[in-house]
Protein backbone atom coordinates (compact mmCIF):
# COMPACT_ATOMS: atom_id res chain seq x y z
CA UNK A 1 0.00 0.00 0.00
CA UNK A 2 1.38 3.42 -0.95
CA UNK A 3 1.13 6.32 1.47
CA UNK A 4 -0.52 9.27 -0.22
CA UNK A 5 1.55 12.48 -0.07
CA UNK A 6 -1.14 14.33 1.89
CA UNK A 7 -1.31 11.55 4.48
CA UNK A 8 2.50 11.54 4.78
CA UNK A 9 2.55 15.33 5.31
CA UNK A 10 -0.28 15.12 7.86
CA UNK A 11 1.43 12.32 9.79
CA UNK A 12 4.75 14.17 9.85
CA UNK A 13 3.02 17.45 10.78
CA UNK A 14 1.09 15.85 13.63
CA UNK A 15 4.27 14.16 14.86
CA UNK A 16 6.11 17.50 14.90
CA UNK A 17 3.15 19.15 16.66
CA UNK A 18 3.19 16.45 19.34
CA UNK A 19 6.91 17.00 19.90
CA UNK A 20 6.44 20.78 20.06
CA UNK A 21 3.67 20.35 22.64
CA UNK A 22 5.85 18.18 24.85
CA UNK A 23 4.61 14.84 23.57
CA UNK A 24 8.03 13.25 23.43
CA UNK A 25 10.73 12.84 20.86
CA UNK A 26 10.21 12.41 17.16
CA UNK A 27 10.69 8.77 16.16
CA UNK A 28 13.05 7.95 13.33
CA UNK A 29 11.33 8.11 9.93
CA UNK A 30 12.12 5.30 7.54
CA UNK A 31 12.59 6.85 4.11
CA UNK A 32 11.25 5.25 0.95
CA UNK A 33 8.99 2.64 2.52
CA UNK A 34 6.09 2.51 0.03
CA UNK A 35 4.61 -0.60 1.67
CA UNK A 36 4.21 1.05 5.07
CA UNK A 37 0.69 0.99 6.48
CA UNK A 38 -0.63 4.60 6.62
CA UNK A 39 -2.29 3.76 9.96
CA UNK A 40 1.19 3.18 11.38
CA UNK A 41 3.55 5.95 12.38
CA UNK A 42 7.29 5.33 12.73
CA UNK A 43 8.22 3.72 16.01
CA UNK A 44 5.23 1.38 16.10
CA UNK A 45 2.66 3.94 17.22
CA UNK A 46 -0.73 3.87 15.53
CA UNK A 47 -3.10 6.63 14.51
CA UNK A 48 -5.61 5.25 17.01
CA UNK A 49 -3.07 5.17 19.83
CA UNK A 50 -1.93 8.69 19.04
CA UNK A 51 -5.52 9.96 18.93
CA UNK A 52 -6.29 8.43 22.33
CA UNK A 53 -3.15 10.04 23.79
CA UNK A 54 -3.78 13.43 22.16
CA UNK A 55 -7.48 13.46 23.11
CA UNK A 56 -6.63 12.69 26.76
CA UNK A 57 -3.88 15.34 26.80
CA UNK A 58 -6.21 17.92 25.29
CA UNK A 59 -8.83 17.15 27.94
CA UNK A 60 -6.26 18.11 30.61
CA UNK A 61 -5.35 21.34 28.79
CA UNK A 62 -8.95 22.41 28.20
CA UNK A 63 -10.02 21.50 31.73
CA UNK A 64 -7.14 23.58 33.07
CA UNK A 65 -8.01 26.68 31.08
CA UNK A 66 -11.74 26.28 31.74
CA UNK A 67 -11.07 26.12 35.47
CA UNK A 68 -8.69 29.12 35.41
CA UNK A 69 -11.43 31.75 35.15
CA UNK A 70 -13.02 32.63 38.50
CA UNK A 71 -16.71 31.81 38.69
CA UNK A 72 -17.70 35.47 39.03
CA UNK A 73 -16.06 36.19 35.64
CA UNK A 74 -17.62 33.33 33.65
CA UNK A 75 -19.96 35.81 31.92
CA UNK A 76 -16.99 37.90 30.73
CA UNK A 77 -16.87 38.72 27.00
CA UNK A 78 -14.00 40.47 25.26
CA UNK A 79 -16.57 42.38 23.18
CA UNK A 80 -20.38 42.32 23.29
CA UNK A 81 -20.53 40.26 20.08
CA UNK A 82 -18.32 37.46 21.43
CA UNK A 83 -19.28 34.37 23.40
CA UNK A 84 -18.87 34.63 27.15
CA UNK A 85 -16.19 32.50 28.80
CA UNK A 86 -18.91 30.08 29.96
CA UNK A 87 -20.30 29.95 26.43
CA UNK A 88 -16.81 29.14 25.09
CA UNK A 89 -16.59 26.18 27.47
CA UNK A 90 -20.01 24.92 26.42
CA UNK A 91 -19.20 25.51 22.76
CA UNK A 92 -16.29 23.07 22.98
CA UNK A 93 -18.38 20.50 24.85
CA UNK A 94 -21.35 20.83 22.50
CA UNK A 95 -19.30 20.64 19.31
CA UNK A 96 -17.37 17.64 20.67
CA UNK A 97 -20.55 15.70 21.45
CA UNK A 98 -22.36 16.83 18.30
CA UNK A 99 -19.63 15.90 15.85
CA UNK A 100 -18.68 12.70 17.64
CA UNK A 101 -22.09 11.37 16.56
CA UNK A 102 -20.54 11.10 13.10
CA UNK A 103 -18.07 8.51 14.39
CA UNK A 104 -20.82 6.12 15.50
CA UNK A 105 -20.39 3.71 18.36
CA UNK A 106 -22.12 2.32 21.40
CA UNK A 107 -20.96 4.85 24.00
CA UNK A 108 -23.88 6.98 25.12
CA UNK A 109 -23.47 10.70 24.54
CA UNK A 110 -23.67 12.85 27.68
CA UNK A 111 -26.49 15.29 28.25
CA UNK A 112 -25.23 18.86 28.09
CA UNK A 113 -28.30 20.86 29.07
CA UNK A 114 -28.71 23.47 31.80
CA UNK A 115 -25.09 24.04 32.74
CA UNK A 116 -24.77 27.37 34.52
CA UNK A 117 -22.43 26.95 37.49
CA UNK A 118 -18.69 26.54 37.08
CA UNK A 119 -18.91 22.99 38.44
CA UNK A 120 -21.60 22.10 35.88
CA UNK A 121 -19.63 23.66 33.03
CA UNK A 122 -16.50 21.76 33.96
CA UNK A 123 -18.48 18.51 34.25
CA UNK A 124 -20.01 19.04 30.78
CA UNK A 125 -16.58 19.67 29.27
CA UNK A 126 -15.06 16.63 31.00
CA UNK A 127 -18.01 14.47 29.92
CA UNK A 128 -17.54 15.52 26.29
CA UNK A 129 -13.90 14.41 26.37
CA UNK A 130 -14.71 11.20 28.25
CA UNK A 131 -17.27 10.41 25.56
CA UNK A 132 -14.58 10.85 22.91
CA UNK A 133 -12.24 8.49 24.79
CA UNK A 134 -15.03 5.91 25.06
CA UNK A 135 -15.66 6.11 21.32
CA UNK A 136 -11.95 5.88 20.53
CA UNK A 137 -11.63 2.80 22.72
CA UNK A 138 -14.38 1.15 20.64
CA UNK A 139 -12.25 1.58 17.52
CA UNK A 140 -9.59 -0.63 16.01
CA UNK A 141 -6.61 0.42 13.90
CA UNK A 142 -8.73 -0.48 10.87
CA UNK A 143 -12.05 1.10 11.90
CA UNK A 144 -10.51 4.47 12.82
CA UNK A 145 -9.51 4.75 9.15
CA UNK A 146 -12.94 3.82 7.77
CA UNK A 147 -14.86 6.50 5.92
CA UNK A 148 -17.98 8.07 7.41
CA UNK A 149 -20.18 10.82 5.99
CA UNK A 150 -19.09 13.82 8.02
CA UNK A 151 -21.54 16.57 7.03
CA UNK A 152 -19.56 19.70 6.10
CA UNK A 153 -16.28 17.74 6.01
CA UNK A 154 -17.66 15.38 3.38
CA UNK A 155 -16.57 11.76 3.30
CA UNK A 156 -13.87 11.51 5.97
CA UNK A 157 -12.19 8.91 8.11
CA UNK A 158 -13.23 8.65 11.73
CA UNK A 159 -9.70 9.81 12.55
CA UNK A 160 -10.29 13.02 10.58
CA UNK A 161 -13.37 13.80 12.68
CA UNK A 162 -11.20 13.59 15.81
CA UNK A 163 -8.42 15.67 14.20
CA UNK A 164 -10.98 18.32 13.28
CA UNK A 165 -12.24 18.42 16.87
CA UNK A 166 -8.71 18.65 18.27
CA UNK A 167 -8.02 21.65 16.01
CA UNK A 168 -11.37 23.28 16.77
CA UNK A 169 -10.85 23.02 20.52
CA UNK A 170 -7.40 24.57 20.29
CA UNK A 171 -8.89 27.49 18.37
CA UNK A 172 -11.32 28.08 21.23
CA UNK A 173 -8.47 27.55 23.72
CA UNK A 174 -6.66 30.48 22.07
CA UNK A 175 -9.72 32.68 22.49
CA UNK A 176 -10.06 31.63 26.13
CA UNK A 177 -6.38 32.46 26.74
CA UNK A 178 -7.04 36.00 25.51
CA UNK A 179 -10.07 36.31 27.83
CA UNK A 180 -7.89 35.28 30.76
CA UNK A 181 -5.12 37.71 29.82
CA UNK A 182 -7.66 40.55 29.51
CA UNK A 183 -8.54 39.80 33.15
CA UNK A 184 -4.87 39.72 34.27
CA UNK A 185 -4.91 35.92 34.62
CA UNK A 186 -2.04 33.89 33.19
CA UNK A 187 -3.32 30.79 31.35
CA UNK A 188 -2.22 27.58 33.12
CA UNK A 189 -0.08 26.38 30.19
CA UNK A 190 1.88 29.67 30.28
CA UNK A 191 2.60 29.70 34.01
CA UNK A 192 6.25 29.32 34.89
CA UNK A 193 7.36 29.63 31.29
Amino acid sequence: MTIQPTVRVLVIGLSLLAVACGGGTLPAQEEGSPDADPAQIAGGATVLGDLIEDWARQKEVLMGIADAMPEDLLDYKSTPEQRSYAEQIMHVATVNVGLLRLVGGDAEAPSLSDNTTKEELLRALADSYDHGIALLREQTDASINETVEAAFLGPSTRARVFWFLLGHSMDIYGQMAVYLRLNDIVPPASRGV
